[in-house]
């Protein structure tokens, strides 16, 4: 473990804030904590950052998922969160995967439970290649098209997409879940393009703190604000030639949307404080888990600035739609961790691969990537991963889990609505699985993986 590993413990209930502090105390850990959501936020901003977060789901007012979502918007301060769920919550603990979340565990635990876990976040960090990339950058190397990992038609359409317009500078919008791969796809469009051997910039627009997202941009001038001590370039003339990919677009400030209306429109950006508009050659490539078409109704999105950011639109499937690409992505996967961990004989076993393309993969492609690195530091059996070896959200069958009474969110719903769905296109075709696919606007495989996934025979 490193020699400080500072972790901020949140949680309403103060027996158990006292009582992880003292065990992880123990352990080595540096430990403080906070009674609420809000109090956690504060002690994320003040002083040092943490390493890592355990925070309980279920509090009063802020609960833990909109805690780790605000969180995550601190960008290069925010930590890595392990979620704390009370038995029958298990939902709730994938979707804290989802809103980004390394693991989760359920109580009641023991404390060394925790420990392991925490241990695990610390060495993954130490073999990690480099320290976590801040929530703007100038990419050093872009995905390339050929490095797509996909077997399934979906994602080849998405390919042959993209050959068709990386050469283009029209604007692109990419759209679908968290972790499916958005900016992969942003990066083949600038690599297989004219502007490859320009900049390609990425920033997250729900990263960055509203008040500093302008100056990130646009840049700013000496004197335009109280910390405005000289001229910075913002990240529009970083990309100048090349691309700049401007992820969770959705997250723009309706002050910022006319701004970046206005520089898609005139080619040129204001930098903050200035007089004088700078010209910029800048191809924006844009991507977004939302549904931006409800938040133009709803007012929150500009109806020009979508138009102008969807000349070409990209829709990047979720991974349980496309379950034939589960095992490419293992094997993938499994040539890189042996590079970086330094494991020559791990493997996963066809039983392991199999459990894996059962599941619904909330949290896309990260979460199986997070899933197989934590199964390989795990193992106990030389890095050979059976499906023994897989935490048990993947092996338990979708159809066993129902959402909890009341629950509103779509990603906890969408499983039994998808089941639904499946039963009633089996009943209109008479039971023929390749009409119902047809009828589902699905593969013929992907609908017999789902079939095994819900237990429906």
């Amino acid at each position: 473990m490193s020699l400080v590993t500072r972790v901020l413990v949140v949680d309403d209930e103060e027996s158990m804030r006292h009582m992880l502090s003292l065990a992880l105390s123990k352990d080595g850990f540096h430990v403080w904590t906070a009674g609420s959501g809000q109090e956690g936020l504060d002690a994320l901003r003040k002083g040092d950052p943490f390493e890592i977060c355990v925070t309980d789901i279920r509090m009063p007012g802020m609960d833990g998922l909109a805690f780790i979502a605000d969180a995550q918007r601190l960008g290069a301060r925010a930590p890595t969160f392990i979620a704390m769920s009370a038995y029958g919550d298990k939902q709730l603990a994938v979707e804290a995967l989802r809103r980004g979340a390394f693991d989760y565990i359920s109580k009641p635990f023991e404390p060394s439970e925790l420990s392991i876990k925490l241990r695990l976040v610390v060495e993954r960090d130490r073999l990690s290649s480099g320290p976590k990339r801040p929530a703007s950058t100038a990419a050093k190397g872009p995905q390339r098209l050929a490095e797509i990992i996909t077997a399934s038609p979906a994602m080849k359409a998405i390919a042959r997409t993209i050959e068709k317009v990386a050469s283009f500078p029209t604007t692109v919008l990419i759209t679908g879940e968290t972790g499916t791969g958005k900016e992969r796809i942003a990066g083949a469009l600038h690599s297989e393009g004219r502007r490859a051997n320009r900049p390609f910039v990425a920033v997250n627009c729900g990263a960055i703190p509203e008040h500093l997202l302008e100056s990130e941009l646009f840049g700013h001038v000496k004197g335009a604000f109280t910390d405005a001590t000289s001229d910075r370039e913002g990240l529009f003339e970083v990309a100048d030639g090349g691309t700049l990919f401007l992820d969770e677009i959705g997250e723009l400030p309706p002050v910022l949307q006319v701004k970046l209306l206005r520089a898609l429109v005139e080619g040129e950006i204001r930098r903050l404080g200035a007089s004088a508009a700078t010209p910029v050659d800048v191809r924006v490539v844009a991507a977004t888990s939302r549904d931006l078409e409800t938040a133009m109704r709803e007012g929150r999105f500009r109806e020009d600035l979508f138009h102008r950011l969807d000349v070409v639109s990209i829709h990047v499937p979720p991974l349980r739609e496309r379950p034939e690409d589960v095992a490419p992505l293992v094997a993938h996967f499994v040539a890189r961790f042996r590079a970086r961990l330094g494991l020559d004989s791990i493997r996963v076993e066809p039983d392991a691969v199999a459990a894996l393309e059962r599941y619904a993969w909330p949290g896309n492609v990260r979460e199986l990537e997070n899933a197989l690195e934590r199964a390989f530091v795990l193992s106990e059996s030389g890095g050979r991963v059976g499906a023994a070896d897989l935490d048990e959200r993947f092996t338990t069958p979708a159809s066993a889990v129902a959402p909890p009474p009341g629950e509103l969110s779509l990603k906890i719903r969408m499983p039994a609505f998808e089941r639904q769905l499946i039963v009633e296109a089996l009943e209109r075709t008479g039971g023929n699985r390749s009409r119902a696919a047809i009828v589902l606007g699905i593969s013929h495989r992907a609908l017999l993986y789902k079939l095994k996934d819900y237990g429906i025979t």
